[in-house]
């Protein structure tokens, strides 16, 4: 399901508008750092690896053929970005950096009590998330918070998807476990 609106957009980075290149940025950046963040675990580097995604998909803009989603094309780059990454510094490890948990935030109408639960709440989906292993962090994040399909995150990814469901399948158990322990 392509959205015309936006590959109006494409056509024009594709002729040069840098106008409507920045209107992608700013309509993907978010969701990039996030993906960049779970694989790398470190806010410097994701944030680097997003830019460098944003460049290569500058560059490489008249490869994209629209037969998937421009979303889809643009996260496989930043997947296999932050995967390169991880690989010159694989063995660097660091701590998942709070920077993370910016990106979520609850509609400011929910009344003052709600908002207070709702924060408690998503801050344990969060440390429960972030203790994940890397991969089912990232395919969760991708599936419930991005609401990418199982063929989109085959895209992005490389899996197959029938290990993208078992990987899923194995992150929602540690998940059950890990909010039954910290609620």
């Amino acid at each position: 399901m392509k959205n015309p609106g936006e590959q109006v957009h494409i056509d024009n980075v594709k002729k040069g508008d840098l106008a409507s290149f920045a209107f992608l940025v700013d309509k993907y950046k978010n969701m990039a750092y996030t993906i960049a963040v779970k694989i790398l675990g470190n806010a410097e580097d994701a944030e680097d690896v997003a830019q460098e995604s944003f460049v290569k998909a500058y560059l490489q803009i008249n490869a994209f053929e629209g037969k998937s989603k421009f979303s889809t094309w643009l996260y496989t780059i930043v997947y296999r970005t932050s995967i390169s990454k991880l690989q010159q510094d694989k063995f660097r490890f660091l701590p998942i950096d709070e920077e993370l948990t910016k990106n979520y935030d609850y509609d400011y109408a929910v009344p003052q009590m709600e908002q207070l639960q709702a924060a408690e709440r998503e801050k344990f989906v969060k440390e429960a998330i972030g203790k994940l292993p890397k991969t089912q962090s990232l395919l969760i994040t991708l599936y419930y918070m991005n609401e990418n399909s199982i063929e989109e995150i085959e895209q992005i990814t490389g899996l197959s998807a029938s290990n993208i469901k078992v990987k899923l399948f194995r992150a929602r158990k540690i998940l059950g476990k890990e909010l039954q322990f910290l609620l």
